[in-house]
């Protein structure tokens, strides 16, 4: 299929193809004697697979890291292993970062309340 055809069936721009193909996402589509690139089925399934794996919040990086996997492992069960080590990583600094804003707020509710109880003391007097 034309690079139009995969746009549309992928849900994609032909600069986000180009782009992933620039960074080795994915394969370039192959070249005709016309100069135009077809893309096969395998390319739609990979842009589908690389838009489910951003959905689970999976960096570029880290996708381009297991989405070769589910082409070549049909049992898939090595690629889900490291896709969960990766969602396990994003849970625990998820929930460092929570801990982490949750000082924060505590620490503005402190300042808050500071600031209240100072204007309240001005009013009184």
């Amino acid at each position: 299929m034309r690079i139009g055809e995969l746009t549309k069936r992928a849900g994609v721009t032909p600069r986000t193809i180009r782009y992933y193909e620039s960074i080795g996402l994915m394969p370039p589509g192959e070249r005709e004697g016309n100069g135009q690139h077809y893309y096969s089925e395998e390319t739609l399934e990979r842009l589908r697979k690389i838009d489910q794996l951003k959905k689970l919040g999976l960096s570029l990086e880290e996708i381009r890291g297991v989405v070769d996997l589910y082409f070549i492992d049909p049992s898939g069960v090595q690629t889900k292993q490291k896709v969960l080590t990766i969602l396990r990583q994003h849970l625990t600094e998820t929930d460092q970062k929570m801990s982490e804003l949750q000082l924060f707020r505590n620490e503005l509710q402190t300042q808050i309340e500071y600031f209240e109880r100072w204007f309240s003391e001005r009013e009184e007097s």
